[in-house]
């Protein structure tokens, strides 16, 4: 940990650069900040002298340092939802869902570092953790809502509900994986591959949706 005197002469260093005046430069500036010191021991305060602006300039950008480490999830989940949307109407569920999936996951290779980090405070810092409760439900029901239109049951049924919630296991269980395994390790394959081991488990079970 990293005494508090420290942050502030790291803060003071800092405010040498142009002032931050984006969402995408405060998240990289604050992802610096909890690299050297840590997620906990980062105050609002601490991002906002770092990035020469005040808390009230911060708070229009972000609504609390958890904010800031999920990004725009709500534009996210727009997506999440777009991508499944665009699936061919005859197209098996599990594949559609499995391409969307990795697809929604598939990153510019100079965004994948921010992207690592942003994944590894989100599954290992206890306050995001449960802060990751609630947006992951947001996650699942989106899966959970398109498997219950392909199957015209209601997205209260256990079918939807199981596909949601086996899903989102599954692709955390990618993203631990992709967090251990050696840099160059391609999200997207880790991802496809446990994928496609959800839906041949659906099969042998003979209750793949479709």
């Amino acid at each position: 940990m990293t005494p508090s005197s420290d942050r502030f002469s790291d803060s003071r260093r800092v405010m040498g650069r142009p002032r931050v005046t984006s969402r995408p430069a405060l998240e990289r500036l604050a992802f610096e900040l909890f690299a050297r010191q840590g997620f906990d021991e980062t105050t609002v305060d601490d991002i906002a002298a770092a990035a020469g602006i005040g808390r009230r300039t911060f708070f229009r950008y972000f609504a609390s340092k958890n904010d800031l480490v999920w990004g725009d999830f709500d534009a996210q989940l727009r997506r999440l939802r777009r991508l499944l949307d665009e699936a061919a109407p005859g197209a098996p569920i599990m594949d559609a869902v499995r391409r969307a999936v990795v697809e929604f996951n598939r990153f510019d290779p100079q965004e994948v570092p921010w992207h690592r980090q942003r994944m590894e405070l989100i599954l290992t810092v206890p306050t995001l953790q449960a802060d990751a409760t609630l947006r992951y439900a947001s996650w699942r029901r989106i899966v959970a809502e398109f498997v219950a239109a392909r199957t015209g049951r209601p997205v209260s049924a256990m079918a939807p509900r199981l596909a949601g919630s086996v899903i989102l296991a599954a692709a955390v269980t990618a993203y631990e994986q992709w967090l251990s395994a050696e840099e160059g390790t391609a999200l997207a394959d880790l991802l496809d591959e446990t994928l496609r081991r959800v839906e041949a488990g659906f099969a042998e079970l003979g209750a793949a949706p479709h």
